[in-house]
């Protein structure tokens, strides 16, 4: 499936993953391939992500994700350092 991490600044991340774990506003959930689609606020918390058998972690304040078609948005306002 495709992942696209975007700030308001730059696209962060746009490529394959095989999951991607969202802090939800109300928990944690991760998404694999052929995931019903949806959309979540997000809370500050981590995103993890696994692209070519490599896991990724973000530090992240607030945003917004939609699933649909095998596609991952994630709409964020920033990436902590």
């Amino acid at each position: 499936m495709k992942l696209e991490i975007i700030t308001p600044e730059q696209i962060y991340f746009s490529g394959k993953v095989t999951s991607v774990t969202l802090p939800g506003s109300i928990g944690l959930f991760t998404v694999w391939e052929n995931h019903a689609p949806l959309i979540s606020s997000l809370k500050e918390g981590k995103i993890s992500f696994t692209a070519n058998s490599k896991e990724t972690e973000l530090n992240i304040e607030s945003g917004f994700a939609e699933v649909s078609h095998n596609v991952v948005t994630v709409c964020l306002e920033s990436i902590k350092a």
